[in-house]
């Protein structure tokens, strides 16, 4: 017996060794608003980025590891973005990407950098969120700064003299608004009225009326497409025909839904490109695979910086920079690299470095319509 069993003890032993083991998966973990107001949003950010992992995978996984993806749903709720936080901090994940709103993304900072896990926004552009000096946060869209001076600089350009700023006191909306308006003030343009709505009411008609007193040519209103089309809608019965403006939160097709083609149409906001806009090889063929997997594309230009936020975890992978510690050095040295909105960098605070914004108008069909450099 004692024989057999030293037998069997060696065969098990050579067993165990002439057996290919499998490399360890890959965690990635994805924060997007699954649920609530901004869901289709968020919708897109899963699709887009469980579809780059599909692809990575089917070539062979990075480094001959197999990636998971790990999608938690944060509502686009800040109470709910720190428990989604959590969860990911547990499950193991390397880095994490997400998510669409500045203060949704705000409630998960300290959460992941207290775990020591890369983050990597994607629609959260709010100033503060890089001068905090949090050493493992990036994102892949530009802050609100060089979006107000954007937008300072194409209300200048369109010969407006009395400006309305209207935001809805969030993170994003509030800063996007004070950014562009200590703009207009070196400008010399002067901001006649600033004050702020309350997201997710159905009738905006008291701010309307305090906004067509203040008798300027020109509302700003920074905040998001639900309340942007409220506005417009609700402008129009009123029989006002001011034009009105919006920032890159106002970039999404259900805009035209909520407000009416009618409603919409001269509206002008200043955006990343949108998908469709996009001229690059690596997102015309990314897209190509989009709409052959899901019948549709994105939405907006947030879901696809998700996909930007994916490729540069790929690169540090690629590059061997697993842990967090060598993958966030590596990637504030990071320029230049391909992806899918156009070349992907960092500078040291984790800040997208380059030139983003354009401007588009909606046309009389209610299509949005990207305007010459």
């Amino acid at each position: 017996m004692k024989k057999i069993g030293g037998l069997l003890a060696i065969f098990a032993l050579v067993f165990l060794f002439a057996w290919p083991v499998a490399a360890a998966d890959i965690k990635i973990g994805l924060m997007c608003p699954l649920t609530g107001k901004w869901a289709s949003e968020g919708q897109d950010m899963k699709n887009i980025v469980s579809l780059l992992v599909d692809q990575a995978n089917a070539a062979g996984g990075i480094n001959g590891q197999k990636i998971e993806l790990v999608v938690e749903d944060d509502a686009g709720d800040p109470r709910t973005a720190a428990l989604a936080a959590q969860k990911l901090a547990s499950s193991g994940v390397c880095a994490v990407i997400g998510t669409y709103g500045s203060a949704v993304t705000e409630a998960s900072q300290n959460i992941l950098d207290e775990a020591e896990i890369v983050q990597i926004g994607t629609g959260s552009t709010s100033v503060r969120l890089t001068e905090k000096g949090l050493e493992k946060f990036f994102r892949t869209c530009p802050r609100d700064d060089a979006q107000g001076k954007s937008a300072a600089k194409r209300i200048k350009e369109g010969g407006f003299k009395k400006v309305a700023l209207l935001h809805d006191n969030s993170s994003y909306a509030k800063g996007l608004a004070d950014e562009t308006r200590q703009e207009l003030n070196k400008a010399g343009v002067p901001v006649i009225f600033y004050d702020a709505l309350t997201p997710g009411e159905r009738d905006y008609t008291a701010i309307l009326t305090r906004l067509k007193a203040a008798n300027p040519d020109l509302i700003f209103y920074t905040g998001y497409y639900p309340e942007t089309g409220m506005l417009l809608r609700q402008k129009k019965e009123m029989g006002w025909q001011i034009p009105m403006m919006g920032g890159d939160a106002a970039n999404h097709q259900d805009l035209l839904k909520i407000a009416g083609p009618e409603a919409a149409a001269g509206y002008f906001f200043i955006s990343p490109p949108l998908p469709q806009d996009m001229d690059t090889k690596e997102a015309q063929d990314f897209l190509a695979a989009y709409k052959a997997k899901y019948n549709s594309l994105p939405v907006s230009v947030w879901a696809v910086l998700a996909g930007d936020a994916f490729k540069a975890v790929e690169a540090a992978f690629k590059e061997g920079r697993a842990d967090p510690e060598a993958m966030a050095e590596w990637l504030k040295t990071l320029k230049n690299l391909p992806a899918l909105s156009g070349t992907l960098g960092f500078d040291s605070r984790g800040d997208r470095v380059g030139e983003f914004y354009r401007a588009y108008v909606v046309d009389d069909k209610g299509a949005f319509k990207i305007q010459a450099k």
